[in-house]
């Protein structure tokens, strides 16, 4: 059993990477409405929803119409060479542990269903370029659940202009404060004033023109 104390969350890039996923049911169907989001997905299965039929559409996900357990081995992995990571997610145990042994040979990661993977899908809130990522790490999902669902009442779409209004103000911030422990001073009261906050609860501009009185009252201050 995989010691869980040694997954780290890790932020990868997947718009060149290839998930398959192997079953077309309640998981992989969510599975395959996550990743076409961010990769390029191929779904195996026997049969497939309107849910997929619709993303193929879009050319989202590619569907390959076929028994996973009746795949030689040699078509398994012609369809998962080039994979970076692949989803066994049917509903028959043993037809998933073989495909993750056939991933195994090529060092191809998996996400499996049945047992703890090389790679946990944990719940996702994101906020414009704020992303936080919640796991148990598989012990249990409704609780990562539940703590998503507590968290988001805290982080408000507000969060996202904030974000918005530290990387606008940062480059012009470097080109009219020399000291970067000012710089971090000056970004620190923006995100600690009620009336920024207040002010994007109105509108992403209010909040952005109060956050510039703010920088421009700073270094006016420096100056003297």
């Amino acid at each position: 059993m995989k010691d869980k104390n040694h997954f780290l969350p890790l932020l990868i890039d997947m718009s060149d990477k290839k998930v398959v996923i192997f079953g077309s049911g309640s998981v992989g169907e969510r599975k395959a409405n996550l990743f076409s989001e961010y990769s390029s997905v191929t779904v195996v299965s026997r049969s497939f929803s309107d849910t997929f039929f619709e993303l193929e559409r879009k050319n989202h996900i590619t569907l390959i119409e076929a028994d996973a357990g009746k795949l030689t081995d040699d078509d398994v992995n012609k369809i998962i060479e080039d994979a970076f990571l692949v989803i066994p997610a049917t509903n028959d145990r043993t037809i998933n542990e073989r495909i993750v042994e056939l991933s195994k040979a090529f060092n191809i990661l998996t996400n499996e269903v049945d047992a703890i993977g090389d790679v946990t899908v944990p719940a996702v809130i994101k906020r414009g370029d704020l992303t936080i990522s919640i796991s148990t790490t598989g012990s249990s999902p409704a609780f990562s659940r539940f703590t998503r669902q507590q968290v988001e009442k805290i982080i408000t779409p507000e969060f996202a202009d904030m974000i918005r209004i530290q990387g606008e103000m940062r480059p012009y911030l470097k080109k009219e404060v020399p000291n970067q422990r000012d710089r971090k001073d000056i970004l620190w009261d923006i995100l600690e004033s009620k009336e920024v906050w207040d002010g994007l609860e109105e509108s992403y501009e209010k909040g952005f023109k109060i956050a510039q009185d703010i920088v421009r009252k700073k270094i006016s201050e420096k100056v003297r």
